[in-house]
């Protein structure tokens, strides 16, 4: 696999049939122009008596918006001191008592209510206000939004890598708000682009954790229920289904596929990084994408919690997934056209080679087909992706075979390791 770069927030992902699924990306709000200036209207000469009369006026204006303006103070000192003392208001510096539910995590089954009581304690918004240049020379900020869950109650959060690409990328601070309406500005504690999770933190404290259930214990037509924020703008919304299938592997970009499941409960922009809950009450996988095309409807994605859980458990340790095989190179699929023109084995092309990397070291080169790592056929870039996962760490030796010029070629390398740029 070669540079992992993420989601293109506009981006599409493409599935074993060429279909399009797109990553949830962010809602795009229109910039709306501000009224352009108006010069007020000249005003006439008046007489003496007006002038008098037109002073008064303003003294008794003057006097009323002080005697306002005092009574708005008393009362919000008043509104402050309460709040603060019954809520805990971060103004006062002390610990801020974010909703609790009324339920709990048992192994029993929950209704639809209670396991919405528990989101509202566990699922936060996150927004990231993306500063641009709009057509009129002017600076504009856009909300890119999306959510995530509470994993520990120290405030580490999980959400999708391409939420929060644009603070990675730019360095804009993450904004996440809990139900109460509290926000916090966000840390980010690390990434993995490869399968689009992230991992960031917030200066809290006695946090109402998720219940991590098992993934690998789902089946087919399990009830499941999402709980996000569609299109940034409808916060805590709850949407129902049923697992409709397992183990599909849709590939985000040139270079990288993600093993997720299928479910029927309806997301939207907005959603990504929120959690999909079973009936217990416990998350069993990460919203990520959704098909979209004209007429379709119920076709989501989300990333199976136990793969979530080894790759957040890294993060929070190290900052990224360590260990694993890292081969140097930009690869595509080859089309059925080009491989019946120019009689080419099944493999995945080379477009380029990464100085210095393992690949370049061990004689791999731009044009070559690799059709085998290590004796493990890789047709295709999903293969090369299992098969780089399934059976080889960063520091192992093996044979790459590569058919390069009519001729078939057995090359030596030893992977290097993967790391974020």
């Amino acid at each position: 696999m070669n540079n992992q770069t993420g989601f293109d927030p506009n981006g599409t992902l493409q599935i074993e049939n060429e279909q399009s699924v797109i990553p949830l990306p962010p809602p795009e709000p229109q910039y709306i122009p501000q009224p352009s200036y108006q010069p007020a209207p000249t005003a006439k000469k008046k007489s003496g008596k007006g002038k008098s009369f037109f002073k008064t006026v303003c003294l008794s204006l003057v006097l009323i918006i002080l005697c306002s303006a005092a009574s708005a103070a008393a009362s919000y000192a008043v509104v402050d001191y309460r709040l603060s003392k019954e809520s805990g208001s971060p103004s006062t510096g002390a610990t801020v008592h974010h909703y609790t539910p009324s339920v709990s995590v048992t192994g029993d089954p929950l209704n639809a209510s209670e396991i919405y009581d528990l989101a509202c304690a566990q699922v936060v918004g996150i927004s990231i206000d993306v500063t641009s240049t709009n057509i009129f020379g002017q600076t504009a900020t856009r909300p890119v939004s999306g959510s995530g869950f509470v994993l520990t109650p120290d405030g580490y959060i999980v959400t999708n890598y391409h939420v929060i690409e644009y603070s990675v990328i730019k360095g804009y601070d993450i904004s996440v708000m809990f139900y109460d309406g509290t926000t916090y500005i966000a840390e980010i504690i690390g990434y993995d682009t490869e399968n689009d999770i992230a991992v960031i933190k917030v200066d809290a404290k006695d946090l109402c954790e998720v219940a991590i259930g098992r993934s690998s214990d789902m089946v087919v037509g399990e009830a499941v229920y999402a709980v996000g924020n569609p299109l940034g703008e409808l916060a805590y919304t709850m949407t129902s289904g049923m697992v409709s299938a397992l183990d599909r592997r849709i590939s985000t970009d040139e270079n990288t596929s993600i093993n997720m499941f299928q479910f029927d409960a309806a997301v939207n922009a907005g959603n990504s990084g929120g959690p999909v809950y079973n009936s217990k009450g416990e998350v069993i996988g990460v919203v990520t994408a959704k098909y979209s095309s004209t007429g379709v409807e119920g076709l989501s994605f989300a990333i199976p919690i136990d793969d979530v859980v080894a790759i957040t458990d890294q993060l929070i340790e190290h900052g990224y997934v360590t260990g694993r095989a890292f081969l140097g190179v930009v690869v595509q699929n080859l089309s059925p056209s080009a491989m019946t023109v120019h009689k080419y084995p099944e493999g995945v092309y080379v477009k380029s080679v990464n100085k210095g990397s393992c690949a370049d070291k061990g004689g791999i080169e731009a044009g070559d087909i690799i059709t085998a790592i290590g004796g493990h056929k890789t047709a295709n870039i999903d293969e090369l992706t299992i098969v780089l996962r399934t059976y080889f760490s960063a520091g192992d030796d093996t044979v790459v075979t590569v058919y390069r010029d009519g001729k078939t070629l057995d090359l030596d390398i030893t992977f290097d390791e993967y790391t974020p740029e």
